[in-house]
């Protein structure tokens, strides 16, 4: 109790605070764009309650590692060498969750742009309930080592770890279903979705590899394309206003 008072007192420790809540939140984008596509594609009355599934197993994988950051750690330790260059389980991790990334996007891509006559008369739903959970706990278990690893880096006090893993996961809960809304009702969103979820599959892949990819280059493409395709979302909506008054 008296080291939580004195962590508390520490203004360092504050500072850390603030620092590694944003990172979390924005790492924990990746995991809810995810979530948010893949539910979409659910029966509408299952849809809130797999993004609850998906978003609490996300929860209870990073405090479930937070308990472990002893071994955590040793993760990041080469486990073998292929023409000189070690590869950790991390690396591993990495590598397996982005490959899978790009399969998952790339096929959701092909759906979307040539979908089956099957599915254009079915209610749109193509996946199982089990199937979307495991998938989003794959996806969960990625962005959970990689989420924790990176407050290791940040901080060595475990409640702030804790502190800002539950506030980013509060964030995620709250905005997951205005964020599934948006996307299943703005179909081109989709697609720019999809191929951030591509070049985030990349990015795992170059780093499982050794090559550091700064978050914040990968984040500001995506607000630049978020921002642009916003300005064609409101001309589109100008454009059918002014045609419903004609």
């Amino acid at each position: 109790m008296d080291s939580l008072l004195q962590l508390a007192a520490d203004p360092t420790a504050w500072a850390a605070l603030a620092t590694l809540v944003v990172m979390e939140v924005v790492l924990g984008i990746d995991n809810l764009i995810f979530i948010s596509i893949l539910t979409n594609k659910l029966p509408p009355e299952n849809q809130a309650k797999a993004r609850r599934i998906g978003i609490g197993l996300a929860l209870i994988l990073r405090l479930a590692l937070l308990g472990t950051v002893a071994w955590i750690v040793h993760l990041t330790e080469p486990v073998f060498e292929v023409f000189g260059k070690g590869f950790s389980w991390r690396d591993l991790i990495l590598i397996a969750g982005g490959l899978f990334l790009l399969w998952k996007a790339t096929k959701e891509i092909h759906h979307t742009v040539d979908p089956n006559p099957e599915e254009k008369a079915g209610s749109g739903a193509s996946i199982g309930f089990a199937a979307a959970i495991g998938q989003i706990l794959v996806l969960d278990l990625v962005f959970s080592i990689d989420s924790i690893i990176t407050a290791v880096g940040m901080t060595e006090h475990v409640p702030i770890m804790v502190i800002a893993v539950v506030t980013a996961v509060t964030v995620m809960l709250i905005a997951a279903d205005p964020l599934s809304r948006f996307i299943a009702a703005n179909p081109t969103v989709v697609m720019l979705a999809l191929g951030f979820l591509i070049m985030i599959g990349m990015t795992l892949i170059a780093e499982g590899f050794g090559a550091h990819v700064p978050k914040g280059y990968i984040y500001t493409a995506m607000a630049f394309s978020a921002g642009v395709e916003g300005l064609n979302m409101l001309a589109r909506r100008r454009r059918q206003k002014k045609a419903g008054t004609a």
